[in-house]
């Protein structure tokens, strides 16, 4: 008998399978295999076809069951992770009353300050932990003023998840980690924030209606079945936002754990026990999976925009067709902190953890006479590193205690210099997992189910790959490193 979950990213759909018996990973399929499309009509603008999700989920969903010749009625549930912070609205026929306005969609900035100044910075900070920002609700409001047409036909509206969820089981539900990421969940009541809709004008009725991440949200109805190929009346058990998600998948659940990604944007997501916080214009706190009101487990999130995409594009223009291997490996042949040499990484658009600062990446100490190729490649690496080192720093400022650090089996923290720098300058052991959200996903929803008594549990057969533990005798080094890259990020920003 087999889990499955889902992940749907803006790029892609996953899904996975993985064993009821141990919770070990089955197989994978994706599609499309090329990235799906996103319109832009205007700057800043970013919109996705929600039902193309949908038929792509139907499209890997079968391609997973034929290739690996899996009989659908094994399959006992679904887990459901997506893309965070995006807007789909639905007619009373449950259809898409136009695209969705997903994640890195940027028209709500100005919706969301004018709502975060009416109804005031202490009672946003300490109810929702946030400003209305430009997320969910503020995408809402957003439609309401500049599209009131479309607002008037609007029966519910939700999230990516919830969304696949509705075509899956043709009820509209949510829950409250994605209520939370929207900027719709009042920590103080537990409930919903009515009064931040009422702020935005918005009708409560047009909220779904609301089940524990981990609990029975729906079943696979007639038409869900006729169209994914899974079998009709299995349970969804789970859903969360990508981000709560991956930490979920790292088994990182608890106060002072904190799971890592470097992909072309950076993600340090720390668990708190702490319902409060001081850093809500640098970092964003949402309800971790396993919140309640009995249990306070905050996901602390805080986004770097300019990592392994700085490191992506140094390969391509610069290397004439290096490997990132080759690379990594002549970067070790240069001394901790390059000679001085140093690059501030943040060159892909405003840094939310550097007040919205927005100068591009620099290049500083630069010698004709000492610096080479390698010298450039190590000095990217500790630059990424260095930013993720002061993105923890503003993470510790909010009350967060590090203990260990997970991250997945990505291409940067796969780098020694990288990771050994992050290690040992936060005095942390990073271990590197080889798992996936959709693995995460199907996991979760056993668990929620009963086949596992915890997410340790269910993911006790993923294996380790790597461990990289603190260089204390180089300790000295690396901070004096860090120093010379905190002064030259302290000028970038004045």
């Amino acid at each position: 008998m087999y889990w499955i979950g889902f992940d749907i990213g803006s790029s892609s759909i996953k899904a996975a399978l993985i064993s009821a018996d141990d919770g070990s990973f089955v197989c994978m399929a994706q599609y499309p295999e090329k990235e799906m499309s996103m319109t832009s009509i205007n700057p800043g603008w970013a919109e996705q076809d929600p039902e193309v999700w949908w038929k792509n989920l139907c499209i890997a969903t079968k391609k997973l069951l034929s290739e690996n010749n899996i009989d659908k009625n094994n399959i006992k549930g679904i887990g459901i992770s997506y893309q965070m912070h995006g807007l789909v609205v639905v007619d009373k026929d449950l259809n898409p009353l136009r695209p969705s306005i997903i994640w890195c969609d940027s028209r709500a900035v100005a919706t969301g300050e004018n709502l975060f100044q009416k109804v005031g910075k202490e009672k946003c900070v300490d109810h929702l932990l946030n400003s209305p920002g430009n997320f969910t609700l503020s995408k809402l409001k957003w439609v309401k003023d500049k599209e009131p047409d479309t607002y008037q036909k609007i029966h519910k509206f939700m999230l990516p998840g919830d969304f696949i969820a509705l075509r899956l089981s043709g009820k509209c539900v949510t829950t409250p980690s994605g209520l939370s990421e929207g900027i719709m969940w009042d920590f103080k009541k537990n409930d919903l924030a009515d009064w931040l809709l009422e702020a935005a004008e918005i009708d409560p009725k047009l909220v779904s209606k609301i089940f524990p991440s981990f609990s029975e949200q729906g079943y696979v109805n007639k038409q869900g079945a006729l169209d994914s190929g899974l079998p009709e009346g299995i349970p969804i058990m789970y859903r969360a936002g990508d981000q709560p998600n991956n930490a979920l998948s790292l088994n990182v659940m608890e106060p002072g754990q904190i799971a890592a990604t470097g992909g072309t944007s950076g993600v340090v997501y720390a668990i708190s026990g702490q319902e409060n916080t001081r850093e809500h214009t640098r970092i964003n706190s949402f309800a971790h999976t396993n919140h309640t009101a009995q249990k306070t487990r905050i996901g602390k999130l805080l986004c770097i925009n300019g990592t392994g995409i700085q490191y992506s594009w140094i390969k391509n223009e610069l290397t004439h067709g290096l490997s990132y291997n080759d690379m990594n490996q002549q970067a070790e042949t240069i001394p901790i902190g390059s000679n001085d040499l140093c690059i501030l990484p943040f060159g892909n658009g405003a840094e939310r953890m550097l007040e919205n600062c927005r100068k591009g990446s620099r290049i500083l100490n630069l010698n004709f006479n000492i610096h080479k190729t390698p010298h450039l490649f190590r000095a990217a690496l500790e630059g990424i590193a260095f930013a993720f080192v002061h993105g923890m720093e503003i993470l510790q400022n909010d009350g967060v205690d590090i203990q260990s650090i997970k991250a997945g089996n990505d291409n940067l923290f796969r780098a020694g210099i990288f990771s050994k720098t992050i290690s040992t300058l936060t005095k942390s052991r990073i271990d590197i997992v080889e798992t996936t959200g959709a693995v995460g996903a199907a996991r979760a929803a056993a668990y929620a189910f009963g086949d596992f008594a915890s997410i340790g549990e269910a993911t006790a057969s993923d294996a380790i790959q790597l461990t990289y533990e603190p260089d204390n005798q180089k300790l000295n080094e690396y901070k004096q490193a860090y120093e010379i890259w905190k002064r030259a990020l302290n000028e970038y920003i004045d």
